[in-house]
């Protein structure tokens, strides 16, 4: 498993650009493992499709590749959030990203309620073409074969995440709020004033209130932030609880 390499989170903000590539660096690498263990856990789950061996053979080989999985998800959220206390800005906008990532993400990354979309997409391209065999009662070994109760309990997962993806959502639109609140007008003031006044003896007075008032804006996005990736988490491990990972190969 990649080594993150533990940020300074006693400053905000400092050397951004070289934390940022430190980063970027670890996620290429945490991608790179993280294909391998999906290829792993799909390549195992294919071969039980062609025999009818034990449902109890069948999980003791698939449970310890899922909670492999699961796991790796866990480890990069985890090193995401330490990342976060060090510049929370980055992983709200990370360079690496490309303009169409960037145009859909949500809140630093994926929109759970997406996952649902395209479990239901999938579902339907595969339930199409092999209605006949499961006329037949014959299983197609994919996302075809979702029972009600199955569809029940993943409908009810759905219904959760979009409540609280609206209300994450409502509190991040709050927090841009305060951009235009007094403390931000006043400090607009003041960064004025240090720009005209370079190297005046108030200067590292002005600079500690611009601290102090920008430190709980970023303390906020962190919270929302770390709020979005543990409902991103939770709904993975919705997925995993239902045996829906290894269908939907979905890279969160």
């Amino acid at each position: 498993m990649s080594v993150l390499p533990v940020p300074d989170t006693t400053t905000r903000n400092n050397g951004s650009s070289a934390e940022a590539e430190a980063f970027h660096n670890f996620f290429e690498s945490w991608l790179v493992e993280q294909n391998r263990y999906l290829e792993d856990l799909i390549y195992a789950s294919k071969r039980y499709q062609d025999n009818s061996a034990p449902e109890s053979t069948q999980d003791a080989e698939l449970r310890p590749l899922v909670q492999r999985v699961v796991g790796h998800y866990e480890y990069y959220y985890r090193s995401k959030s330490r990342w976060a206390k060090s510049d929370v800005l980055v992983m709200l906008s990370p360079s690496w990203r490309s303009s169409l990532e960037e145009a859909f993400s949500w809140i630093g990354g994926w929109r759970p309620s997406m996952a649902f979309h395209l479990l239901y997409s999938k579902s339907g391209l595969q339930l199409e073409p092999k209605l006949g065999d499961l006329i037949r009662g014959m299983s197609s070994g994919d996302l075809g074969d979702l029972s009600a109760s199955q569809m029940t309990q993943v409908n009810e997962l759905q219904r959760k995440t979009i409540k609280e993806e609206k209300d994450i959502t409502e509190k991040f639109a709050k927090h841009q709020e305060t951009v235009a609140d007094t403390s931000m007008v006043e400090l607009s003031h003041v960064v004025s004033e240090m720009m005209m006044n370079d190297g005046d003896v108030s200067h590292e007075l002005e600079e500690g209130r611009v601290e102090s008032t920008l430190t709980p804006k970023e303390e906020g996005l962190e919270e929302i932030l770390h709020k979005a990736d543990d409902l991103r988490l939770r709904t993975l491990k919705g997925y995993v609880r239902y045996k829906l990972i290894i269908n939907t190969h979905v890279g969160f």
